[in-house]
């Protein structure tokens, strides 16, 4: 091993709450998860309640098989975006804001990236969090706030402690999720004629093939750009790319296809009280861990965009677990009193944000190759590369022109059109010569105003790894 990997393993390490998971480095080899814990921690992604709504939302509106199609064109879109970027996260060891670093941006562009990824990610977990705060409390009774406050306090608690936890716990939540509603499905739709319900007409409005798929695409896409934050802890690319089609065949084709069932059977999308009705209080509390374990990743996201940014715009090395508490604190408190559903419109603005990003990453990292050579030279070593660009000022136009594109053109999918146009123009301008970087910034001086990390950035093992 490299001789910075060993000076940093000995390197004196600030105590502090939870794990680092390293935020500001590659994970090392030894560090990453086989392909079981990894396939649960994907699977779990899968498991939610809001796509069955989606699944019969959609089947109101289409017929079963044009429901299928508009899953299948949803579900190929996204594992072809999640494939690409995540297969880059897993090559690297890095998660999405520090990739971008060698992939386009350049480190005050990963600032930038860094902080519209950072506030989406727990915008939308304040956002989920009331929305599973109203439910609860819907359901059982009690308040919404303080059911919140529960969800968001146990997300938090579980963050914390990264990734190692959060697939300890998908091992156990899944399970229970998918066995809960496979039993619940089965005992409703046990009584009806599944050849009917497959072959009646959509009970509602119709709607649109590419209205269903941009419901499906765009809605998942943001997770998509950000998959690095997983498969970094990957071991091979096929486990990416198993994992990850795994994942869009139970979340498309099974939960989102029952989901059109049932839209079909009820007439309706609010479905979820079918699930809910059959299980009791032993349901209600298997739906709050897979909302948990679906949330968890927004947090954990978040918090470590705002690491990246911290550190590259104030020169400050911040501990992941110590954001992970702020970030947890502040979503659950704007949750509890109501005042994330406010900002539904401004998040889904920065949902058209988040594409572009991905398609500079890919065209970069995959086609056009222009900054990643440090990033070829020091994979071997487990280090980051010793400099990176300062600024790409032709990445940041596409970014504007790819988010112009995805907001005021009508056609197509917005999210999928961002992203395509902004891959697409990298490539072109890239491959003439027109995207280069300006300034060169190097870790040493980032490590200046942290004394006690080192400048590998390797300060943390998660607890029992493997």
């Amino acid at each position: 091993m490299a001789s910075a990997h060993r000076a940093d393993a000995t390197a004196p390490e600030a105590k502090s709450i939870g794990s680092d998971d390293y935020a500001l480095s590659r994970v090392p080899r030894d560090k990453r998860f086989g392909f079981w814990s990894m396939l649960l921690q994907w699977l779990a992604q899968s498991g939610s309640i809001s796509q069955f709504t989606l699944g019969a939302t959609i089947g109101v509106g289409m017929t079963f098989g044009d429901a299928f199609l508009a899953f299948t064109l949803g579900a190929v879109i996204l594992e072809i975006v999640i494939f690409a970027i995540g297969l880059a996260g897993m090559r690297e060891g890095l998660a999405t804001p520090m990739l971008t670093r060698w992939t386009g941006f350049g480190r005050n562009g990963s600032a930038l990236v860094s902080f519209v990824i950072a506030v989406s990610l727990v915008g939308w977990f304040g956002v989920q969090n009331t929305i599973f705060g109203n439910s609860v409390s819907a359901l059982v009774g009690g308040p919404s706030w303080m059911w919140c406050v529960i969800a968001g306090v146990a997300i938090t608690a579980l963050v914390i402690f990264g990734f190692r936890y959060m697939a300890l716990f998908a091992k156990i939540v899944t399970p229970l999720f998918f066995g809960m509603v496979a039993w619940s499905v089965i005992t409703t739709l046990n009584d009806h004629s599944i050849g009917e319900l497959i072959s009646s007409p959509p009970p509602g409005e119709a709607i649109p093939l590419a209205v269903a798929a941009t419901a499906i695409a765009g809605g998942y896409m943001t997770g998509a750009i950000v998959s690095p934050e997983m498969t970094r802890y990957n071991r091979k690319g096929s486990h990416v790319f198993v994992q990850s089609a795994s994942s869009m065949i139970l979340s498309e084709y099974i939960v989102g296809m029952v989901g059109v069932l049932l839209g079909h059977l009820v007439k309706s999308s609010e479905v979820s009280h079918i699930v809910l009705s059959t299980s009791g209080a032993f349901g209600v509390m298997v739906v709050l861990m897979s909302t948990a374990k679906i949330n968890d990743w927004n947090l954990y996201g978040s918090s470590l965009g705002v690491v990246n940014f911290f550190q590259v715009v104030f020169r400050k090395r911040l501990h992941r677990g110590v954001v992970t508490v702020v970030l947890g604190v502040a979503g659950t408190v704007l949750s509890a009193v109501g005042i994330m559903t406010h900002f539904t419109e401004f998040l889904s603005l920065l949902g058209v944000m988040i594409p572009p990003i991905g398609g500079i990453i890919v065209a970069e990292y995959w086609v056009v190759k222009r900054m990643r050579k440090p990033l070829d030279d020091t994979r071997e070593a487990e280090t980051l590369p010793p400099t990176s660009p300062t600024w790409v000022p032709m990445s940041l136009a596409i970014w504007v022109v790819a988010f112009c594109v995805g907001k005021f053109y009508d056609g197509g999918i917005p999210a999928l059109n961002s992203l395509v146009t902004a891959f697409l123009l990298y490539c072109v301008l890239g491959l003439l010569g027109w995207v280069r970087p300006y300034g060169t910034s190097t870790l040493a001086d980032e490590d200046a105003g942290s004394p006690a990390t080192a400048p590998a950035a390797r300060t943390t093992t998660p607890a029992g790894a493997a």
